[in-house]
């Protein structure tokens, strides 16, 4: 959520930032905000005044009640009875103007950064840099549910008796990759100074509508039928939401946190033949950074953190590249994204496997994190990053690390997660 003073002062930059996201629907809401912002000032001047004149008009009927001047004391108190009615109305307006305030202040989108280039959808992405060199060896690299089966991985039929399409079960040594990739992770997270946490699995509406936008909640979130709960689809939901109506001691700045968590998500509409198996599922498991910050930090953090992303594939060994998110591409409330996509052998193209987010203080205004000034207090600057989210990340690491024979090599950094294994050997049928 941007700052009302912005719209106030500057309503041709907020609808310039609209039309640079392609969301020309959303331009009428400025006027909209303008119009009810200026509504609910009136209505709060009026009300004040009626506070005032309540006062003085009481202090009046007790000096006329000791001069016995009883008609015209009954004259004042009508008066004082007429403005309680009005007073009682002004408040009730109030109320109706400020939750329709919210709710247009909410669908309009963060300003972007001035790096974030111009363009309708992820197909304008641009290309920032690449780590390692990209490879494609001299026999073909499976589609990796094949892989997964040759290694006695994965099961996907029993999952969809159980649970239905977009679940899986990862079994023996592949389950075990799983858990040593996030063991990894975690420690890899922490040595960078990272504290690390499990957050709740399950949060409530009011911190739903605080981390994203209505559009993202009905696409991504499941909830929990008859409570007021719904399923986290990241960790970031529950532990920026750790801090919401709190004000944080401005020495006590950066908060820097490491958090794993499961993830679900409802995963609206067809996403193409490459999203069979394990790539696009309902449910998987993360862990993400968390960085909450003054403002003067937050671009210095982004660069840092999504870095951290880059150097955890570089040491696995998989050749990874970073993209910049054009505008199409951005959540409404993220002010700058970057993707980090790993590389794929089979498809000889990156693919998504994790994404880095500058909100600036959207996230904050909605939740009200503050952290005290000596002028004050001032709205914190909020920023999350994938580490890593097997099985996604799973695939590009089999494809990268397969072998001729179907075995999968395990890099050094991972092998005292995995019981010293150098490699994960083909199982025999």
């Amino acid at each position: 959520m941007i700052d009302i003073n912005l719209i106030r002062t500057a309503p041709e930059t907020v609808r310039e930032n609209i039309r640079k996201k392609f969301q020309d629907r959303k331009l009428p809401l400025v006027d909209e905000a303008l119009e009810l912002d200026a509504k609910k000032r009136a209505l709060q001047n009026e009300g004040d005044a009626l506070r005032a004149s309540r006062n003085a008009l009481s202090k009046q009927i007790g000096a006329l009640m000791k001069e016995k001047k009883t008609q015209e004391a009954e004259e004042v108190k009508a008066q004082v009875t007429a403005n309680a009615a009005r007073l009682a109305q002004i408040e009730e307006e109030s109320a109706a103007v400020a939750a329709r305030l919210k709710e247009v202040m909410m669908s309009i989108p963060n300003i972007i950064s001035p790096e974030t280039p111009i363009g309708k959808d992820d197909s304008e992405n641009v290309e920032r840099a690449r780590f390692l060199e990209p490879k494609v060896p001299d026999f073909e690299i499976p589609y990796h549910v094949d892989i997964l089966e040759k290694l006695d991985g994965v099961d996907l039929d029993s999952a969809r008796r159980t649970s239905g399409q977009g679940f899986y079960y990862l079994t023996g040594d592949v389950a075990r990759l799983h858990s040593a990739i996030l063991a990894y992770a975690r420690d890899f997270m922490i040595d960078k100074g990272f504290t690390y946490c499990i957050p709740p699995f399950m949060i409530r509406s009011d911190v739903v509508s605080g981390v994203m936008s209505f559009e993202e909640m009905d696409g991504m979130m499941y909830k929990i039928e008859g409570e007021d709960l719904y399923l986290i689809g990241t960790s970031e939901h529950s532990m920026i939401g750790r801090f919401m109506g709190t004000t944080i001691e401005e020495k006590k700045l950066p908060l820097t946190l490491t958090s794993y968590s499961p993830c679900f998500r409802k995963e609206k509409g067809a996403h193409g033949i490459e999203e069979r198996g394990i790539y696009r599922i309902h449910q998987f498991e993360k862990q993400e950074m968390i960085v909450i910050c003054k403002p003067e930090e937050s671009c210095a953090w982004f660069e840092k953190m999504y870095n951290y992303t880059v150097e955890l594939f570089v040491s696995m060994q998989i050749p990874v590249r970073t993209l910049e998110c054009c505008s199409g591409d951005l959540a409404d409330l993220k002010y700058r994204s970057l993707d980090v996509e790993a590389w794929s052998p089979r498809q000889k193209k990156y693919f998504e496997v994790g994404s880095c987010s500058n909100l600036t203080d959207a996230q904050a205004r909605r939740l009200n994190i503050r952290y005290k000034t000596e002028k004050g207090t001032a709205f914190a600057h909020t920023l999350n990053n994938t580490v890593v989210a097997p099985p996604r990340m799973l695939i590009a690491f089999l494809e990268n690390h397969l072998r001729s024979d179907g075995s999968v090599f395990i890099p050094e950094v991972l092998r005292p997660y995995m019981g010293g294994k150098t490699e994960i050997a083909v199982k025999a049928k």
